[in-house]
């Protein structure tokens, strides 16, 4: 394991190992609201109208989002994923928005987005079909993302169904040069690296030269378990898949899905922590029109965000494993570091963490200053690097700190 952390150490004190794509968004890791997890593809709007998939769901999210803080936290993409669309093209091969869902088509929509201060992220698909069986965009690349700039688009999920593996970069590639020729900024949110891990480990180097994000495993459900196997998979690969994130691109483990219905608190607690340690992009998946207040104060929570979003833009990584805790950590701006002790053990109750076991600690020698984020906030004053405090946390919980250095000269 001191091996492990000490070659990983090496490669996350450079800077990413290749250059991002050029179209200066997403220098810090993306901030929104996404359908998919909570709304799927309903698209029964006879029966369900407050939850289908129409253009009055998004208009309701973006009220939202400004009337209640959201935005001012930081969330500013309102994106549509899969169903949205027309099962057939215009007689010029364009896509169409399904005239009864989106009576006003995407550009009043985009439009209404935007009147909010807000921006609008759209779904498609590089092969010939997207995953809920619409049309895809194989061999309508230039065509689609003309259609989106022409709709003031300002994101664009790209997934990868129904795609030759073998041409899965060329196709991703394809579509980043479609979006840059049209010379408006859509930030590039692909699904590259996770259907091409199946067959050969992806080109890391092209994929961040390609989009400014990019899933690399499977969809988040509702539940605990799901996201325990994105955080072992991320951990499993981490020395792989960090060295291409930073300012530009980032990995992504998919959605938050906090004030939903299958984590507890502390498990909601948990995801919001290590995706903030592990620099992914915040895309809650929920109905922020009913949100419990705990849930909403913990996605707006301006500390967590500022770890997110720090400027370092690096990304953090499990540092150790240890009596049934994880250490994950993450560096951040002016030489501070952020520390999240996860608790897997789910049984009993809240245990004790020796804090000083982080791998981190070393930059409080000869002492630091300690915040303690979650569970709760709390100043935890000056340490040093013999300190012998101790965190508590509970079954499946995480405790979140901020460690800053105390020079010797100050």
């Amino acid at each position: 394991m001191c091996c492990l952390l000490f070659v990983l150490g090496l490669v996350l004190s450079a800077a990413p190992a290749s250059e991002a794509l050029d179209n200066g968004l997403a220098l810090k890791p993306t901030m929104g609201w996404l359908h998919w997890e909570r709304f799927m593809c309903n698209i029964d709007c006879d029966k369900d109208p407050d939850n289908c998939i129409s253009e009055r769901l998004y208009m309701q999210m973006a009220d939202v989002m400004v009337k209640e803080g959201w935005k001012e936290a930081g969330y500013e993409y309102v994106c549509i994923d899969d169903c949205w669309p027309s099962h057939q093209r215009d007689a010029q091969g364009r896509l169409l928005a399904d005239p009864k869902r989106f009576p006003g088509g995407i550009k009043k929509l985009a439009d209404y987005v935007h009147s909010m201060g807000l921006k609008l992220g759209i779904y498609a698909d590089v092969g010939k079909n997207t995953c809920a069986g619409y049309p895809g965009s194989l061999g309508y690349y230039e065509t689609d993302a003309q259609t989106f700039a022409d709709w003031n688009v300002d994101l664009l999920k790209f997934d990868g169904c129904y795609m030759d593996q073998t041409r899965l970069g060329e196709g991703y590639s394809n579509m980043a040069k479609a979006l840059n020729k049209t010379g408006r900024p859509i930030l590039y949110s692909c699904e590259w690296p996770l259907y091409e891990w199946p067959v050969r480990k992806p080109n890391y180097t092209a994929i961040r030269e390609t989009c400014n994000h990019w899933r690399n495993f499977n969809d988040v459900y509702d539940s605990w378990s799901s996201v325990k196997s994105i955080l072992e998979w991320t951990a499993d690969h981490q020395d792989i898949i960090i060295p291409s994130a930073g300012p530009g691109g980032w990995n992504d483990p998919d959605m938050l899905v906090i004030g939903n219905f299958g984590l507890s608190h502390d498990q909601q607690e948990s995801q919001m922590a290590l995706w903030a340690i592990m620099a992914a992009p915040l895309l809650m998946s929920n109905d922020l029109r009913n949100i419990c207040p705990r849930s909403k104060k913990l996605l707006q929570n301006k500390r967590i965000i500022d770890i997110s979003q720090d400027p370092l833009g690096r990304q953090g990584y499990r540092t150790g494993k240890v009596d049934n805790f994880e250490v994950w950590e993450r560096p951040l701006s002016k030489n501070r570091r952020a520390i999240a002790i996860l608790n897997v053990q789910e049984i009993g109750g809240p245990r004790g963490f020796v804090i000083r076991a982080a791998t981190g600690w070393n930059i409080c020698n000869p002492q630091c200053n300690v915040t303690q984020i979650l569970p709760q906030y709390r100043e935890m004053g000056v340490q040093t690097a013999h300190s012998k405090m101790v965190v508590s946390v509970n079954p499946s919980g995480t405790a979140l700190l901020t460690v800053t250095p105390i020079s010797s000269n100050s």
